[in-house]
């Protein structure tokens, strides 16, 4: 079994995709509209992309900036279109009004799932209580990865975070993988590798002219020659 570091890197199109594969990412985020950090993309996005590129996909299940659910009919008939295009991997997560995890919103979607893999993504960082997140969503099928920068602010502000929850990997509700992104630099790295912490995400870190232009397989490479080679 390998112990090479996972490399998640956010695609808006194919384009990005082949991009962030050639430079080593090990897997992809699909997403639409970062200007609302992030949405579901569209279908024929979707395909395009699981054509362009072997690796795995997980597909942003949200409609609307913020962490509220929103309308979760259409939530699930978004997951029932995805998964029927064969996307097998997702991203969710969501937040009632008082920073608390929606629940229901949450078991609704992973019921659509089917079993399938996911993130419960930088929501948990907006959480009144991420102990008490984790232990509600705690045993829920597919739930293999938070994605989370430890705070709100970013990496900087939650290193602590990050390294107490590592600490605690394998106790109810730290089972799943953590996955640090948001604010993630290629100087946080040594820390985290040496706590342990084996995944990363990044957007911006692989668009050097910013989210209007592409994925550079350079800057990419760049962030998978880091984590394979940092001590």
């Amino acid at each position: 079994m390998s112990s090479r570091a996972v490399l998640e890197v956010i695609a808006l199109d194919a384009e990005d995709a082949v991009a962030a594969q050639a430079g080593g990412a090990d897997r992809l985020e699909l997403v639409a509209d970062m200007a609302a950090d992030g949405l579901t993309p569209p279908v024929d996005t979707f395909a395009a992309i699981r054509a362009a590129v072997d690796i795995p996909l997980r597909v942003m299940l949200r409609l609307a900036d913020g962490f509220a659910a929103g309308d979760t009919d259409r939530l699930a008939e978004a997951a029932r279109r995805m998964r029927g295009a064969g996307a097998d991997e997702f991203v969710l997560g969501f937040l009632d009004p008082h920073g608390g995890v929606d629940l229901n919103a949450v078991k609704l979607l992973v019921g659509e799932l089917d079993g399938c893999a996911w993130t419960f993504h930088r929501a948990i960082d907006r959480a009144a209580d991420r102990d008490a997140l984790r232990k509600q969503l705690d045993g829920l099928p597919g739930l293999d990865t938070y994605l989370t920068a430890g705070a709100a602010a970013g990496v900087d502000d939650g290193l602590s975070t990050l390294l107490t929850e590592t600490a605690r990997s394998g106790e109810s509700g730290y089972e799943p993988r953590i996955m640090v992104g948001g604010g993630l630099r290629l100087d946080h790295l040594p820390g985290l590798l040496a706590a342990g912490i084996d995944a990363f995400h990044i957007g911006g870190a692989a668009r050097p002219t910013g989210w209007q232009g592409p994925v550079s397989a350079e800057a990419v490479s760049q962030w998978r020659t880091a984590l394979d080679t940092t001590p």
